[in-house]
């Protein structure tokens, strides 16, 4: 039992250094650049982070995938207990997203994700229309309003 408990402490010192060795930024942005956290989320599907549980405990594993309620699903994980003194190793996990504190994940991701969000508002502009008499949409003929207002 105490040869599988240090080897158990050995895996997990070994892990968390390779995810020490990350460059981890937490979701809290700076105020020049908002971005939703699912976005970010999204974007870091496949990457390696850290979930701290408002019981207490963390989680250490790859993302696999999210939903619109924050509800994680991990990979490769590694669980610590409250006080640090106990570890389980997992092939899967799942996190419900209302007991989640805090996530940590490493700076490329922010980085991904900053790209995809400037190229959707790229697309979104180039889209042209816009809605209410914008033009382009369903109705009579091209740039034809109804109603007070029609300049023809």
């Amino acid at each position: 039992v105490a040869v599988a408990c240090l080897f158990v402490c050995l895996f997990v010192a070994a892990a968390s250094e390779s995810f020490s060795s990350c460059c981890y930024q937490s979701i809290y942005l700076s105020a020049a650049k908002t971005m939703l956290p699912l976005t970010l989320l999204k974007a870091g599907t496949g990457a390696p982070m850290l979930v701290e549980l408002k019981s207490g405990e963390t989680y250490n594993g790859r993302l696999v995938g999210c939903d619109t309620f924050m509800n994680l699903n991990l990979s490769d994980v590694v669980c610590t207990s409250q006080n640090g003194d106990r570890f389980w190793k997992m092939p899967t996990c799942y996190i419900r997203g209302s007991s989640i504190k805090y996530l940590r994940m490493p700076d490329d991701v922010m980085e991904k994700a900053m790209d995809q969000e400037e190229q959707q508002q790229k697309q979104f502009q180039n889209r042209g229309g816009g809605g209410r008499g914008g033009g382009g949409g369903r109705g009579r003929g091209r740039y034809q309003g109804r109603g007070r207002g029609r300049s023809d």
